[in-house]
């Protein structure tokens, strides 16, 4: 039996979507902890731009789960997976060296909306242009139209929900490591999580269905349904990354000797300086 792409996915569908959800929780994690293992920041900042941005795209697909009533959007694994990335980085090379990481991936995405656009921006082909050879392409306007032509009220609503509540993240998460003395990992890494995710359902979920929305929701109806619908699924990824978290800090980073001298330098600029006369 020929192996393709196509079949692997009709087996997938055939089986619960629960299975499939631990399935890319699992495989988002191990993604992690090989990137930071071999590439270190570098491999985390691809990481978090990539979940992102695919979050943005999974949006769009709906599954139905057994255990809510109504279909459900995607990108909930993939979005709060990046927590775990946010959160290695903060550990082993400091809160600095993660911000960057933040806004690093907030222009890809920006950035990334942009050349989409740019590109919807050619006219798509006539069938007369096409002709037969490239008559398979006569859709393909319309496709990516439909995956990469933003809602301006949930883009912008995401971006600044995105930005806040990260590096509220990465705040929470150094302030608990100092408090604590560098002791208490699990602590920091669910705590400045739960938080954090807790601010981006909110603004998000206010600003896209109160504020910025042409017919506003209630309150309660955007606090029940939009703020906590999905927030204990994050919180399931909280808990479920802490030992990839521990995993990551007990594996030193494989980089080449040119990578080692950047992070032991970057390391060195963290030091405070002392006084001189």
């Amino acid at each position: 039996m020929k192996l393709s792409v196509e079949r692997i996915i009709y087996i997938m569908n055939s089986l619960p979507p629960e299975f499939i959800w631990l399935l890319t929780l699992l495989t988002c994690f191990f993604i992690i902890i090989f990137l930071n293992r071999f590439f270190g920041p570098p491999g985390l900042y691809a990481y978090i731009a990539i979940s992102v941005i695919g979050a943005n795209i999974q949006v769009l697909k709906a599954v139905k789960f057994s255990l809510y009533p109504e279909p459900v959007a995607l990108g909930t694994i993939l979005f709060s997976s990046s927590y775990l990335a946010t959160d290695i980085l903060s550990e082993k090379f400091g809160k600095k060296v993660a911000n960057k990481g933040i806004w690093l991936s907030f222009i890809a995405y920006l950035a990334f909306t942009v050349i989409m656009i740019l590109t919807l921006g050619f006219s798509p082909l006539t069938p007369l242009q096409a002709g037969e050879k490239m008559a398979w392409a006569l859709s393909y306007h319309s496709h990516i139209a439909a995956l990469f032509t933003p809602q301006l009220t949930f883009f912008s609503a995401g971006m600044i929900a995105y930005l806040v509540s990260q590096l509220c993240d990465i705040w929470l998460f150094d302030h608990i490591k100092i408090k604590s003395k560098d002791r208490f990992l699990w602590l920091r890494n669910n705590g400045s999580t739960m938080l954090s995710a807790l601010i981006d359902n909110t603004i998000f979920s206010v600003l896209a269905w109160i504020i910025f929305a042409s017919n506003p929701l209630p309150f309660k109806t955007v606090f029940f349904t939009y703020i906590l619908g999905t927030y204990w699924l994050r919180l399931i990824v909280a808990f479920l990354d802490t030992p990839f978290l521990y995993i990551s800090r007990s594996w030193s980073y494989v980089g080449t000797e040119f990578d080692q001298m950047v992070y032991v330098s970057d390391k060195l600029s963290q030091i405070p300086k002392a006084n001189t006369i």
